[in-house]
């Protein structure tokens, strides 16, 4: 890891890989964190720009942009900070597309060369407790997906509708660069998961000419500590 000053409010980078496969030339780091132990200097001791908001939403700012300045010098040799788009979307280097994220006290940001990478889409997110999940399946699933529900335990629907919720996320981080269009959870679906970690969505409306519907991406996913990460990576 770089010398860097580290906040009070952050664990010590980890790069350590956490998903089932490693595709080549990524570049993944993460942090834990806890906005009660952020420190109103933080962002001028971290050389990161400031954020207006409440503690959690500073903190988990400050998390993912330590992830992803540490992720960067290691991909480009530069330790950039990504900035923030109109669109509120990360702004990468030239010749380099990413991902952060945050939630429930962990960050994390995924990097890559757009000659190898076309998109990357990182999520993390907490297990949803079954009576949630419930409340919640009905604006997340198509109806497809709901239909693969039926006969599961409630604890099992409860990790598929949080799966599938993580995934989307991941697709639409991933996808979002390359087709400049808004996209909702009922525009794709969860079609397959295996026991490996291995995921596959598809797109159930056309997003751009080289993304119409029927389109079908590769991801991945790993359960750890009540969290569930997921990648969606497209080759170049």
């Amino acid at each position: 890891m770089t010398d860097d000053y580290r906040p009070a409010c952050c664990t010590a980078l980890d790069d350590r890989w956490p998903l089932p496969l490693r595709p080549d030339g990524l570049q993944l780091i993460s942090t834990r964190f806890d906005p009660s132990q952020l420190d109103k200097d933080d962002f001028q001791r971290c050389a990161i720009p400031a954020v207006p908001g409440v503690a959690k939403r500073q903190a988990e700012y400050l998390a993912g942009r330590l992830c992803a300045r540490e992720a960067l010098q290691r991909l480009t040799d530069q330790a950039w900070v990504p900035g923030i788009g109109e669109d509120r979307a990360p702004v990468w280097p030239a010749e380099v597309c990413g991902a952060i994220t945050h939630g429930s006290g962990w960050a994390g940001a995924i990097v890559g060369h757009t000659s190898q990478w076309r998109g990357l889409g990182l999520d993390v997110e907490k297990l949803i407790p079954a009576p949630r999940a419930e409340r919640l399946a009905g604006e997340i699933l198509s109806p497809a997906e709901l239909f693969r529900l039926e006969g599961l335990h409630p604890d099992q629907r409860a990790q598929r509708i949080s799966l599938t919720f993580s995934a989307k996320e991941s697709l639409f981080k991933a996808l979002y660069p390359l087709v400049l269009r808004h996209f909702y959870f009922q525009d794709a679906e969860l079609l397959a998961v295996d026991g490996n970690g291995q995921l596959q969505m598809r797109l159930l409306r056309d997003l751009h000419p080289d993304w119409p519907t029927g389109s079908t991406l590769q991801g991945q996913y790993v359960e750890f500590e009540g969290y569930l990460l997921s990648l969606v990576s497209i080759p170049a």
